[in-house]
C-alpha cells in the first residue's frame, strides 16, 4: 500500500513540475535572467513552495533544522545553485527531464549522481 501511495505522490509531483514549467530548462533560465528577457511566471511556483515550507517550519518548530551555518554549507549550496542555474534544471525536475530523453537532462542527471557520490566520499 505504501508503494502505491509513493507512486501516486511522485506522479502528482511530476505532473506539477510539468504543468508549472519547472521541467522546462528554458523557462527556468528565463526566470533567472532578471536583466534580460525575464519571465516572472515561476514566481507563483516559488510562492506556493515557500508557503508549504513555512507551514512545515511552523509545525515542526525548526526541530529538524541545523542551526549553524558553516563553510561546508555555504560552499555546497553555492555549487548547487550555480550548477542548476547554469543549465536551468534542479534535482526534482531533473528526473522529469530525464524521462523526456533530453540530452541536457541526461548529462545533468549524470553530473548530479557524480556530485552525490563525491559528497559522500568527501564528507566521511
Amino acid at each position: 500500500m505504501k508503494k502505491i501511495l509513493y507512486f501516486i505522490s511522485g506522479s502528482i509531483f511530476g505532473i506539477g513540475l510539468i504543468v508549472s514549467g519547472m521541467s522546462n530548462p528554458q523557462k527556468v533560465l528565463s526566470f533567472l535572467d532578471i536583466f534580460g528577457n525575464w519571465d516572472p511566471s515561476l514566481m507563483f511556483v516559488m510562492v506556493g513552495a515557500i508557503s508549504i515550507t513555512a507551514i512545515y517550519f511552523i509545525v515542526t518548530k525548526n526541530k529538524s533544522i541545523k542551526q549553524n551555518t558553516d563553510k561546508k554549507l555555504l560552499l555546497g549550496s553555492s555549487i548547487f545553485g550555480i550548477g542548476w542555474g547554469l543549465v536551468g534544471i534542479c534535482p526534482g525536475p531533473a528526473i522529469v527531464v530525464l524521462g523526456s530523453a533530453n540530452i541536457k537532462g541526461v548529462i545533468f542527471f549524470i553530473a548530479l549522481l557524480i556530485g552525490m557520490f563525491l559528497q559522500n566520499k568527501i564528507a566521511k
